[in-house]
């Protein structure tokens, strides 16, 4: 993708796109860090890791010292309105199966639907799960911004290849932190790995998978800056090789070791396994 140039007078505080909408809403708070808070979600979410609007708090309280900047530099530059015009919300257009399915056989649009069928998820759902804190809308470009980084989530696992097993969530967080550095990725991924090693005893070169991850979300482009339906059409190995995704071979390995060892990859942190 090319260079984003932001729009002249970016920097005040009432700039806006060329249809009006603000960068940032006057009611919109500044973000406060609650490490505390985070702190204290994240064993909760230990304790019960389907909640996952615990994950969006632990997100709320840790804000990204650079989320502004990066939200600023694209959502006022000309590529960023041309993406916000083709592009304004994308959760429709990801739960629309009937519509991906009719993109080639091969592509990313048939893996998304595939797994997304799978394992009984839908865009909306994470919408919903967001929703559940309670935050209000503001409508203006920080808020498209954030809402992309997202819905963009279960793309990552697509082009990743990383499962929704304890672990792969892990590599996707911190494949995210690679992309959009922020604190809660750092906490949720290498917490959560901890948690791993600490809950299971085994040879599997936990470490190892998430610090790939980390690299290789660091050598990957960020998808919120890519238009999401020109990649959805494009063939699934294509775009990983453009997009610099090289296969995932410590997340493998453990997934080979823990099955010699016994362990299911998929119930690592279950209640069998917890006991």
């Amino acid at each position: 993708m090319t260079d984003l140039q932001p729009i002249p007078n970016a920097e005040a505080g009432s700039a806006c796109a060329a249809d009006g909408t603000l960068f940032r809403n006057p009611a919109r708070p500044e973000p406060k860090r609650d490490i505390r808070r985070a702190l204290r979600k994240f064993g909760e979410l230990v304790k019960d890791k389907e909640n996952t609007a615990l994950v969006f708090e632990i997100y709320e309280s840790l804000p990204s010292k650079d989320f502004i900047p990066r939200a600023r530099s694209m959502t006022l530059s000309p590529e960023g309105e041309a993406l916000r015009a083709a592009e304004p919300f994308l959760p429709p257009m990801l739960d629309d199966h009937s519509a991906l399915r009719k993109m080639p056989k091969g592509s990313v649009a048939h893996a998304y639907c595939d797994f997304m069928e799978r394992e009984g998820l839908s865009a909306a759902g994470l919408v919903a799960e967001s929703d559940k804190i309670g935050r209000p809308k503001y409508g203006d470009l920080i808020e498209w911004y954030g809402f992309r980084q997202r819905d963009t989530h279960d793309l990552m696992h697509i082009l990743t290849g990383y499962g929704r097993d304890a672990l792969g969530e892990q590599c996707v967080l911190l494949f995210t932190h690679g992309q959009q550095p922020a604190a809660g990725h750092l906490l949720l991924g290498y917490a959560g790995a901890y948690n791993i090693t600490r809950q299971v005893r085994s040879k599997a070169p936990v470490w190892r998978a998430v610090r790939e991850a980390h690299r290789l979300g660091k050598a990957c482009p960020p998808l919120v800056h890519m238009s999401i339906r020109e990649l959805l059409a494009m063939d699934l190995a294509m775009a990983r090789e453009q997009l610099g995704i090289t296969p995932a071979v410590w997340y493998k390995t453990c997934h080979d070791v823990w099955r010699r060892e016994g362990i299911d990859p998929y119930d690592l942190l279950g209640k069998d396994m917890a006991a």
